[in-house]
């Protein structure tokens, strides 16, 4: 069909505040916004600031009391314990209805911190919704997140209460949550009055006394009693959470998301980006500890009444490179949000994609990849092989929700390659150079988005508003600094090349990793690669190429490594000064799936480097340095 994108975006762009207005009719508001946006209030304006609302009451109160009652709310797949279960509407409710009654009955009241460690189980998403029923904010720290960094942020927000569990369960290993938890709070300063601790199967934690509760004990206490929590009237702009961004060197970042907002951008989404109608079933397949599982996992299916997935699995390995069709044909899932790096492990270990065929997948209508770049073969391969549009997205822990994309549920514009395609409403996005002027049409620089940002992103950081000034708004004024490169075309198509981090410098010449990385990504024989800049005496930087290979690949790695060598030297040119590609077994990344380069490259020029705490596994960057030696870097 033909595309609504061009004639909303331009609503938006003519009346901003009406634009806004109609999308809050979505919302079941306590009391309605009169006021749409105040300029003066915050760091630089609140959005529906004289409105009263409940997240949760919206997200699961107002289906269970309605026609939505019996419809499946959540689903919780977990291949590594076998486990499987489902929630309806009215079901999911009354959970956490008793959970927020036993938080309630433990002193927590409205504006109380609340942190969440937990692994991806249904208790995950109770433990978030039954804070925001009662008015406490969440901060979900990542499941096994390492103590030192657990305390740091314990530390930043002093919460009176952490939600835990005894483990989380890992393909072929057990991680012991408890232990990292005493020992957080052991370094921490700040000491939270309660722990509510969920006993997994697999492993029973000891408890603390006078400290540490049983979830299961007190729920099935709660439930005799017959105690559940009514949902708290908030105001539109009170926080509903606090989400650490990665860093984890001095004061912890702390994304602010508030209620009002929130509901009102998650809400425009579900149907006017993804496409889904209420009903349907939604997969983001991330992780409740990312910004995308609060969005995508947790808050916008729920609040659009649609049907949502938690899994606690991976794309290969529980049990094969098959597991995500696996999930689309069981679940009847039509649409399914995930990393590029997950379509590219399944790539890597199934790259004729040989299991496919075993499922159905007829229903399945739209592929979305966020979270880094999606490189075009990457694209080009998903496309190929699921025979359904795949789309690029761009946005931020800090946004919320895309700043550019596709829009399915607008009718999709052609896609670009390389291009997560065009601004959404909200974002007027622009390319500016370091003196903060606009540079021409197809021109790096670095990508920004005239202020005020739209509701939904964050309004400050959690006590730090002159930090969000000095991080994001003070270096462009007028505008939000995203921190990515790129450019846009003749046509406003965007495209984002990396962080402004991975711009490198080579002899005079800005260059994109972004860019050499898609020439490494086109070679056959490669499944995923990065790129960094080493430092060079006389060059400033030179570029370093790492790759791993497709699964099956009978070739020397020399001379896979000098094909694609000559590859960036004829795609880009002699100005790359590309030299050095190195082929390895894998790549060091998050546990969202994140490459980690600005490790690889502390590593690569002999810098103090310390062991990131969202690493999946530590053995990856030693495994790098040695590969790196052996080329007498």
């Amino acid at each position: 069909m033909t595309s609504r994108y061009d004639a909303v975006y331009s609503a938006w762009q003519n009346d901003p505040e009406g634009f806004w207005r109609e999308a809050a009719r979505e919302i079941d508001w306590i009391e309605p916004p009169r006021q749409i946006f105040d300029p003066k209030a915050g760091v630089y304006g609140r959005w529906f600031p004289d409105a009263l609302c409940n997240t949760c009451y919206n997200a699961l109160d107002r289906h269970a009391d309605g026609a939505r009652a019996e419809q499946t709310a959540l689903i919780y797949d977990s291949p590594v314990t076998g486990a499987k279960k489902t929630f309806t509407y009215a079901q999911l409710r009354d959970e956490v209805a008793t959970l927020a009654a036993v938080i309630s009955d433990l002193g927590i009241k409205k504006g109380d911190r609340v942190i969440i460690y937990l692994p991806m189980i249904p208790e995950a998403v109770m433990a978030m919704l039954a804070c925001a029923r009662i008015g406490a904010i969440h901060s979900v720290v990542f499941g096994g997140f390492a103590a030192k960094e657990l305390a740091t942020r314990i530390d930043d927000c002093q919460p009176d209460l952490i939600l835990s569990a005894s483990c989380g369960v890992e393909p072929g290993r057990l991680v012991l949550y408890k232990p990292l938890l005493d020992e957080a709070i052991e370094i921490a300063s700040h000491k939270p009055r309660h722990c509510l601790i969920f006993q997994r199967p697999q492993a029973q934690a000891p408890l603390q006394a006078g400290r540490d509760l049983d979830w299961s004990q007190a729920m099935d206490e709660a439930r005799a009693a017959g105690k559940k929590a009514d949902c708290v009237a908030l105001a539109a702009t009170d926080p509903l959470y606090i989400l650490y961004t990665s860093g984890t060197t001095g004061v912890p970042k702390g994304v602010v998301r508030d209620n009002g907002g929130h509901m009102v951008a998650l809400k425009w989404t579900m149907s006017n980006f993804f496409g889904i109608a209420p009903g349907e079933v939604f997969w983001a397949a991330s992780d409740v500890g990312w910004v995308v599982g609060h969005s995508y996992i947790v808050y916008g299916p729920l609040l659009h009444g649609a049907t949502t997935i938690l899994y606690e699995g991976k794309p290969v390995g529980t049990p094969d490179a098959g597991a995500y069709w696996r999930m689309i044909e069981e679940h009847k899932i039509v649409t399914l949000f995930t990393a590029p790096t997950a379509f590219r492990a399944i790539r890597k270990e199934d790259p004729e994609a040989k299991l496919l065929p075993h499922y159905k997948l007829d229903h399945f209508r739209v592929l979305f990849l966020a979270g880094e770049r999606a490189d075009p073969d990457t694209i080009k391969w998903a496309e190929d092989t699921l025979k359904v549009p795949v789309i690029d997205h761009w946005w931020q822990t800090e946004t919320g929700w895309p700043m550019v994309g596709n829009p399915a549920g607008l009718g999709l514009l052609p896609v670009k390659h390389g291009s997560p395609t065009k601004p959404m409403p909200g974002y007027a996005i622009r390319v500016v150079d370091e003196g903060g002027h606009p540079v021409e049409v197809g021109k790096m620089g670095s990508i920004v988005s005239k202020m005020p940002l739209p509701p939904g992103a964050l309004p400050t950081l959690w006590q730090q508003d002159q930090r969000l000034i000095d991080g994001y708004l003070a270096d462009f004024p007028g505008y939000y600094k995203t921190s990515d490169a790129g450019f846009i075309d003749a046509d406003g198509y965007v495209y984002i090349m990396g962080r402004t981090d991975d711009i490198i410098n080579v002899a005079g010449h800005r260059l994109s990793t972004g860019g050499m990385e898609e020439v490494l990504a086109a070679h056959p024989d490669v499944a995923e690669c990065a790129v960094i800049g080493i430092k060079d005496s006389l060059k400033g930087e030179q570029p370093c190429g790492f790759v791993v290979l497709k699964f099956g690949v009978n070739k020397e790695n020399a001379v896979i490594e000098r094909e694609l060598v000559a590859m960036v030297r004829e795609k880009i040119g002699p100005v790359a000064a590309f030299k050095l590609a190195l082929v390895i077994n894998r790549l060091p990344k998050t546990r969202s799936g994140k490459i980690l380069r600005a490790t690889m490259k502390k590593i690569a020029d002999h810098d103090s480097w310390a062991m990131p705490a969202t690493i999946d596994d530590p053995v990856v960057l030693s495994e790098i340095e040695t590969a790196l030696r052996a080329k007498g870097i």
